[in-house]
């Protein structure tokens, strides 16, 4: 596989994956197969002109792709309205060897539609002289209409082979699949620094907008604002009906190349059913920042009116790497002594953000889904946690791929989710879904091989196919407990929310169901007063004298606290488990056949069409629903323990709360509370509001997601062997 980030004066080094190693050449005369990495190609897209007409004004909106060996590698920004466009954007690319072209394909941007093809061109690398920079002018054809004048591409580029043996020899070690004593004798760290595939973290808050310009009829505007670093985007929240917006978000992008890039920020009036009005944009180019500082930016927006508040911070990269399963960091005794010990008990104030270490071994999979025609797939594999995402090379025409790889993360919150899914690559197309698991880092057993079932896309029901994943987690306790109180870090690759008659539906029900149990309780009192069971409301009568008699505040947290202890022996008891689970299965076949459901009305024109119109209304009435049933099905999952270790967070919690309150008088813990409200803003005027209340429930799953997380059995046939280690967690 190839990663690729474009930046504006700056590039990033890609990685190509390949499983064969070859010798290295020195000339381009006669070429070689080559060592991955061997060449580093410099590309410098510098404009087009006379391109294709592709819109009903007579202009395009144009943008370039460039793609090696079937995958895209670099993508530039779209010039709107122009035929002539410069671009001025570079790319770095490591390629394995020079037999592959680069092919270039321009295309006409529009918006909720299928982009137009403008034309395409290849570049033969075999062509180029190694260290020295060669303009490149290329005209683009369309192989349906040979003939037909679509404009030219000017480019810039450089082939320059990789530097000096020690390189070489690095990465020969960390690729081949080399024996215990040639392992042992390569330091992990090495290896580690060359397969980093980014150097730093861009930590960004979205303060506020000034003076924005108007956009609606009313004199206001909606706004929102995009930022985009390479291949990476965030879309901000819309503030309804303001010039002045306040967002207090944060969010973080990865630095891949040591000296800085450009972020592309532009903010946007969102109008419903139309396309949103453009307000303005800005830049902020990183390489002019320092590390580890703090720095507040008002931007003034270009192309429209107004300002933009951020604070902007870099800092050193997290341990994330890829490496070969013969190299891993767990195994080497001094390497996994320093890891235990940057997150021992002593460390707890030692760099807060930094809660543990993540280790996943991607082994194979087996029995996949035949997604070509030939009858088998080319499948690659995703590894997911948060906002970290990083890739297996393919295995080409391979039901049963083997990819030997492993991966490391750094855990910024101990309750996120590894997602792992598998992908078919396609020619000239976006690769084709084959499964995907979601586990949990909690519910991960250390050390041990296992086979977990792919799952579709939704997570709810198995596909074709097993992958067998070997993974460690290890973590600091009281970190992880700290940071469950601040907002969950919010993943900006997440697809947005479609409209679904069978997702309205579901999420209706889980709301009816939260309501009848404070409807069915509501009755269960009355019944009470109305003395429909003589003995259960003398009971209850007793019981009110004594409590509002006796009543003191601290009871409060004290009853929650015995509920949690009550459900706790219940489920060592084993008497509540069979329901728990009989409840998760029924959830588990209503979800599959909501999905039979959809793919028989997607092929129908009907209830979707009939509501086009008022679709953004149904989308937030579907999500208010699901934030809803959410919320209510959070409560109850704590108190039934369906994450432990949430569940004895809040014993403790309420444990504190029921001794401040016996002890400390109201007055006093009000009085604290209103003193640190209202000092909060002059303390920190910059301080992103928080409810550690919301933030804790944040973490704990919902029913569906309790669904979604739930391990499948595997088929008897696919046991695998497991290997027991002695558990870092």
């Amino acid at each position: 596989m190839l990663y690729s980030c474009k930046l504006k004066g700056a590039c990033n080094l890609p990685v190509i994956y390949n499983k064969k190693i070859n010798t290295a050449g020195t000339s381009n005369a006669d070429v070689p197969l080559a060592e991955p990495g061997m060449y580093q190609l410099d590309i410098t897209l510098r404009r087009g002109q006379s391109l294709a007409a592709r819109d009903r004004g007579g202009t395009s909106d144009p943008y370039v792709k460039f793609k090696i060996g079937r995958k895209e590698v670099f993508r530039s920004k779209i010039i709107h309205k122009n035929l002539n466009p410069v671009w001025e954007e570079k790319a770095c690319l490591l390629v394995d060897h020079l037999r592959e072209p680069l092919y270039i394909k321009v295309f006409d941007y529009d918006f909720g539609l299928q982009d137009d093809f403008m034309g395409s061109a290849f570049l033969d690398l075999t062509q180029l002289e190694l260290n020295r920079p060669t303009d490149v002018t290329l005209t683009l054809k369309d192989p349906h209409y040979p003939d037909h004048d679509l404009g030219i591409i000017l480019l810039s580029v450089v082939l320059t082979p990789k530097e000096g043996e020690h390189v070489t020899m690095l990465m020969r070690k960390s690729w081949k699949r080399s024996s215990k004593f040639q392992t042992q004798s390569l330091r992990l760290s090495d290896v580690h620094r060359k397969s980093h595939l980014w150097r730093g973290i861009v930590s960004i808050t979205l303060i506020e907008g000034r003076d924005l310009k108007a956009m609606d009829s009313n004199g206001l505007s909606d706004p929102y604002v995009k930022f985009r670093l390479g291949h990476q985007k965030y879309k901000s929240k819309i503030m309804p009906k303001t010039l002045n917006p306040q967002w207090r978000e944060q969010f973080d992008f990865h630095l891949y190349e040591e000296r800085g890039g450009i972020i592309d920020i532009t903010a946007w009036d969102k109008d419903a059913g139309k396309r949103d009005d453009f307000i303005g944009r800005c830049q902020i180019d990183l390489s002019a920042l320092s590390r580890e500082q703090t720095h507040k930016l008002e931007l003034q927006l270009e192309e429209g009116e107004g300002h933009l508040v951020l604070l902007v911070t870099l800092t050193a990269s997290a341990t994330v790497s890829i490496s070969d399963l013969s190299v891993n960091s767990l195994e080497d005794q001094k390497e996994r002594e320093e890891i235990l010990k940057r997150y021992s008990p002593l460390r707890i104030f030692h760099n807060l953000k930094d809660v543990g270490f993540l280790q996943v071994k991607v082994i194979r999979a087996e029995g996949l889904m035949a997604a070509d025609v030939t009858g088998k797939s080319d499948p690659f594999c995703v590894v997911e946690l948060n906002n970290d995402r990083l890739l297996t090379h393919t295995v080409y025409k391979n039901l049963n791929p083997e990819w030997n790889k492993v991966f490391t993360f750094n855990i910024k919150d101990i309750h996120s989710v590894l997602e792992v899914t598998v992908y078919d690559e396609d020619r000239d197309r976006s690769a084709d879904f084959l499964g995907k698991v979601a586990i949990p880092l909690l519910s991960i057993q250390n050390g041990e091989q296992k086979a977990y079932v792919l799952k579709n896309k939704q997570l709810t029901g198995p596909t074709k196919g097993v992958i067998y994943l070997e993974i460690d987690v290890i973590f600091n306790a009281v970190k992880a407990s700290l940071r469950t109180l601040i907002p969950k870090e919010q993943k900006y690759i997440e697809e947005e929310n479609r409209l679904s008659k069978q997702l309205l539906l579901r999420n209706f029900i889980r709301t009816k169901r939260c309501v009848m149990v404070l409807v069915n309780a509501a009755y269960y009192v009355n019944s009470c007063f109305d003395w429909d069971s003589p003995p259960r409301s003398l009971a209850a009568f007793v019981l009110f004298l004594f409590v509002v008699w006796n009543f003191e505040l601290y009871m409060i947290p004290l009853v929650l606290l015995l509920l949690l202890t009550w459900n706790y022996f219940l489920i060592i008891s084993g008497k509540e488990n069979r329901q728990r689970d009989t409840v998760v299965e029924d959830m588990l076949e209503d979800e599959e056949e909501d999905d039979d459901k959809d793919d028989k009305d997607s092929e129908k024109k009907g209830f979707i069409n009939k509501i086009y119109a008022i679709q953004e209304v149904c989308i937030s009435v579907q999500n208010i629903l699901d934030e809803v049933a959410s919320f209510g099905e959070r409560i109850k999952n704590t108190f039934n323990w369906t994450v432990p270790f949430l569940s004895w967070l809040a014993i403790v919690a309420l444990c504190a709360f029921t001794v401040i309150l016996y002890f400390i008088p109201l007055r006093y813990i009000v009085l604290v509370w209103g003193i640190n409200k209202f000092t909060k803003k002059l303390r920190n005027p910059y301080a992103i509001d928080n409810n550690e209340l919301l933030d804790f429930l944040s973490r704990v799953p919902s029913d569906v997601q309790v669904v979604q997380y739930q391990e499948l059995k595997p088929d008897p046939s696919h046991s695998p062997c497991k290997r027991k280690k002695n558990n870092l967690g």
